[in-house]
């Protein structure tokens, strides 16, 4: 299943609370379960005003239609061509 990293612009995201955190995973997980098994949150990286989550979908629209139910910015939808790590180089 492809692979996409969305860019996520929320000013002060790097100063969101454990609760807050919370509250938007919460949001976010209701919002997949309504979606189907189709469409998985792998992770998010939190930084001081953007967050970039990780998910793996069948297309863009899906990733879109999670962030208008969700009401979370989806600023940039990105599919992963390739992913490379240090044992790339042993290769």
């Amino acid at each position: 299943m492809p692979k996409f990293v969305i860019e996520r612009n929320i000013p002060g995201a790097g100063k969101l609370s454990s609760d807050e955190l919370q509250a938007i995973s919460r949001k976010s997980c209701g919002v997949l379960a309504n979606l189907g098994p189709q469409i998985q949150w792998i992770h998010s990286y939190v930084t001081p005003n953007k967050v970039y989550c990780v998910y793996q979908a069948p297309n863009e629209e899906m990733i879109r239609e999670h962030a208008a139910q969700g009401g979370f910015p989806a600023d940039s939808v990105l599919q992963v061509s390739s992913v490379i790590d240090p044992a790339t180089a042993e290769n």
